[in-house]
């Protein structure tokens, strides 16, 4: 059994989770890469600034192996994408935090600045967001795999109930027994 397997083919939560990964995979892929373009050293922290942000070698290689983890959960899609995006925007948050308290210090190797610690709090509430769409809610449809997950001896009822329907009886209808 593979781990996505409890989704549909066409479940409608799975390409929020691919379309999200996707795009902000492709947003750190790109400024990895111009970090690269602009050949800076790996630990420098004299304030070479590419979008906005300050950054170097090290930083860039960061984001652009963060951008294919998240590309590749796209790819792969389903749960393996909703988890993957719960995990980086839980590590992205933390990143934010962290930097937040060793700005200016001899620790800040990724030469974070203020717009790096605010870039890296909105990535990270933002990939999460995708990663717990369709996961993370008090009235998640039954036909969820999380909400069946959730709920197995209700969720097997209902399958049984589905199954026990005279055929040609709409969903969501009480079958007319003759009287």
């Amino acid at each position: 059994m593979r781990l996505y397997d409890e989704f549909p083919v066409d479940h409608r939560l799975a390409s929020v989770y691919r379309y999200g990964a996707g795009v902000c995979g492709g947003l750190l892929l790109a400024f990895g890469c111009l970090g690269f373009a602009d050949e800076l050293s790996p630990f420098d922290t004299q304030g070479a600034h590419i979008a906005g942000m300050s950054t170097n070698g090290l930083l860039s290689l960061v984001s652009v192996v963060f951008g294919l983890l998240l590309v590749c959960g796209a790819v792969v899609g389903g749960s393996v994408a909703s988890t993957l995006n719960m995990v980086v925007g839980a590590l992205f948050v933390l990143s934010g935090l962290i930097h937040l308290f060793i700005l200016d210090r001899p620790a800040n190797v990724l030469d974070f600045g203020m717009p790096n610690v605010v870039f890296s709090f909105v990535m990270g509430l933002l990939v999460a967001t995708f990663g717990m769409y369709g996961r993370v809610s008090s009235r998640l449809p039954h036909d969820n795999p999380y909400w069946r997950r959730r709920h197995p001896r209700q969720a097997a009822r209902e399958a049984l109930a589905i199954r026990r329907r005279p055929v040609g009886t709409p969903v969501g209808t009480t079958p007319r027994h003759p009287s």
